[in-house]
This record gives C-alpha cells, sequence and structure tokens, in this order.
C-alpha cells in the first residue's frame, strides 16, 4: 500500500499565530518541531494499516519546514521549492490514498489562520463556480489524478470545510478556532493519538480510486491587485471577468499546475512568498 502525506503547517496542533509558522516568527522552530510530530502520527497509522510505501510532502511557504531527521523513518520527504504541483508534488497514480496534515480553511472563513495559498493577496478562489480554498482544490486534484483523500486533520473549520466538500473524508480537529489568531487547543498528545487513529482507521479497509472526470473545470481567482490581474492576461488562455478576476479552463491535475505559475507571477509583482 503506497500512501501520499500532504502537509501544511497552520492547522498544525498547538499553532495560532504567524510567529509559529513563518521561518521569521520568534516561535517557527517550535512550531516546525510540532509539525513534524503530527505528521509522525499520520505516518504511524499509516504503518499500522500496513503502508509499505509512505511519501511526505511539506507543502507550507519555503517547504522547508520538516527537518528530515525529525520525520519518521518510514517515510521519504519530499523538501523544497518549486514545486510544479505545489502540495501534491510527488503524487501519482500509483498511490493508493491521501492524507492531508495540518490543513486550513479558505480565505474569508473565520478559522486559524485562513487565508487561500497567498495570505491577502487572494481574496477569493471558486472551481467551476464552488468557493473553494487549498483544502477543496488539493482534493479535486489528487480525485483527478485518480487518488481519495482518506484523511484531513486541521482546526475545527477546516474539517468542516473538508466535509462540506467531500463528507467521506474523516477529519481530525486538533484545534476549535476562536478567531483567526486564537484557538482552544486540544492536548497535543491526544490529538496526536487521534491522528494516528484515524489514519490507521481510513487505511483499514482499501481506498476506493474516485472516478477520474475528463471534462474541462473553471477555476476562477480574485486577487486584491488589479495589476496581478491585468499581468496575468499575458498567458495564454487567462482571461479576466472584471478588473481583479482572472479565470481559465482546462482539466485538473494541469488546471493546478497552471494556478502555480498564476502564484509565482505574484509573488515576483508583490515580493511575497506564497505560503500555503
Amino acid at each position: 500500500m503506497r500512501i501520499y502525506i500532504s502537509v501544511d503547517m497552520e492547522g498544525i496542533t498547538g499553532l495560532v499565530d504567524a510567529d509559529d509558522v513563518q521561518p521569521s516568527g520568534r516561535d517557527y522552530e517550535r512550531g516546525r518541531l510540532m509539525m513534524a510530530e503530527d505528521v509522525n502520527a499520520a505516518i504511524r497509522g499509516a504503518v499500522a494499516a500496513g503502508a509499505t510505501d509512505i511519501t511526505v510532502n511539506d507543502a507550507h511557504g519555503p517547504m522547508r519546514n520538516l527537518l528530515p531527521e525529525a520525520l519518521h523513518p518510514a517515510a521519504r520527504l519530499i523538501r523544497g521549492k518549486p514545486k510544479q504541483m505545489l502540495m501534491l508534488e510527488g503524487l501519482t497514480p500509483e498511490h493508493d490514498a491521501a492524507v492531508f496534515v495540518g490543513y486550513h480553511s479558505r480565505a474569508g472563513a473565520l478559522g486559524v489562520l485562513s487565508h487561500s495559498f497567498m495570505g491577502h493577496e487572494i481574496e477569493d478562489m471558486w472551481l467551476d463556480g464552488r468557493p473553494v480554498g487549498e483544502i477543496g482544490l488539493a482534493h479535486a486534484t489528487a480525485a483527478a489524478i485518480g487518488v481519495p483523500v482518506t484523511v484531513l486533520t486541521g482546526d475545527d473549520c477546516a474539517c468542516t470545510e473538508m466535509t462540506e466538500w467531500d463528507a467521506s473524508v474523516r477529519t481530525v480537529a486538533v484545534k476549535y478556532a476562536r478567531d483567526r489568531f486564537a484557538a482552544d487547543l486540544r492536548p497535543s498528545e491526544e490529538a496526536r493519538a487521534a491522528i494516528e487513529e484515524a489514519v490507521a482507521a481510513g487505511l483499514a479497509v482499501p481506498p476506493k480510486a474516485p472516478a477520474v472526470a475528463a471534462a474541462p473545470s473553471t477555476l476562477t481567482v480574485r486577487w486584491q491587485s488589479a495589476s496581478i490581474a491585468v499581468t496575468l492576461l499575458g498567458i495564454p488562455g487567462v482571461t479576466s471577468p472584471d478588473s481583479r478576476t482572472v479565470q481559465a479552463h482546462g482539466t485538473l491535475p494541469d488546471l493546478y499546475r497552471l494556478f502555480g505559475v498564476w502564484m509565482r507571477v505574484a509573488a515576483s509583482l508583490t515580493n511575497q512568498h506564497p505560503y500555503c
């Protein structure tokens, strides 16, 4: 059984503030160790379920957050950037299941550290007219590749967002949002035990591969800055329904890969690194 784990940071046990998740933050070193503990719990669950091949993708910010020496030895780590497939780098149809650890809710939600890919630069996103953030877009892309998402961990708002997108995915709330930078924290040992148990249970029965949809989708992104939108119009196939919104049509996962190009262009214009 081959398992893929994508790990973000904002939804990790105990983390609530930018100082916890950004390399310049005063508590970042502690935050990256907390990140390793959550993903190690997921790895233990996968091993308990019989996984023989586990790939972990560091999907947050600089994508160099996880220390290789802190990672469970049963897993291989994809680290660094740029990555054409962003939070899903290394995911292939040969994987039997995907697990999302430490994910957060989309821009506009009152979840812990909520945003969509680029902090304040992205105001909103839609996939085929449906509001979407990192959770929904990653789930839809994984499904297009043919890999089911079995478990998601994060705060309660991220779990609700996942359930609304796909109720079959098991979720583990490791904290409960009080505001965007405040949460009622679940005890660390309890949260990690819940992650391990959920992953083991989710993989105990071989996950069913989703039907791969070949129909084109439309991805729409509204930016805070009109200058980003007008610059992206230089990319073939990108259209603009208004001064701050761009969209493109295509099939996933190609559309997800194109969105990664949009983010790199936006980052070059704003001197901001996409931090997912």
